[in-house]
């Protein structure tokens, strides 16, 4: 016998007719701030595979830089965001260690797009998250995570170190703010409706 849904299940689909859904992946390197991301835009409890680090995961994942972190994610995050009576977000964040990319294609596979979390001091880091992401298709918007006494860094510096293509969208953020995450959100699906736009025409 097939159960249906249980009332948590029902928390994490939003039903209704004229609701359009679309999928977006939240990726980056390790320990950018994927999960505070996904953690403070979410309107439902956000379902998360934090695990507590050990000391079998320092000899393959690179702690360079990340001092103090005591979690990471093993498998995804999943939040949801509701823009408009028209159109909700589905937010899904990637484990960042190089042992979990292959679960990257997966998990692309339906995406309409993908917003990058980039850590200004460590953006060397990036280079094979945005790889992966142009391998896949996905047309992407980059969100720089201001970290606490992170300098700002121009723009321009930025696309340059990033080699990004002068229509890509660079916004700063802070993942543990509501506002400012939904901002970085909001820039990436204007643009995905402006690439809609011009393969229209």
């Amino acid at each position: 016998m097939v159960s249906g849904p249980s009332l948590a299940e029902h928390a994490y689909v939003r039903g209704g007719d004229t609701q359009t859904p679309v999928k977006i992946l939240v990726v980056g390197h390790f320990a950018v701030g994927k999960t505070t991301f996904i953690g403070s835009i979410s309107e439902i409890p956000p379902l998360s595979t934090e695990e507590r680090m050990t000391r079998a995961g320092e000899t393959v994942d690179d702690l360079k830089g990340v001092a103090g972190k005591t979690t990471t994610t093993v498998a995804m995050d999943f939040g949801r965001l509701t823009l408009s009576d028209r159109v909700v977000l589905y937010l899904f964040g990637t484990p960042g260690q190089q042992r979990f990319l292959q679960m990257w294609e997966a998990m692309a596979r339906g995406a309409l797009g993908a917003l990058v979390l980039v850590d200004p001091e460590r953006l060397a880091d990036s280079f094979a998250v945005i790889d992966l992401i142009e391998q896949y298709g996905l047309d992407y918007a980059i969100a720089v995570n201001r970290f606490d006494g992170s300098p700002l860094r121009e723009e321009r510096a930025l696309r340059e170190a990033l080699d990004l293509l002068d229509d890509t969208p660079v916004v700063t953020c802070d993942a543990r703010d509501e506002k400012s995450s939904a901002q970085a959100l909001i820039t990436l699906v204007r643009y995905l409706q402006d690439r809609a736009l011009q393969e229209q025409t």
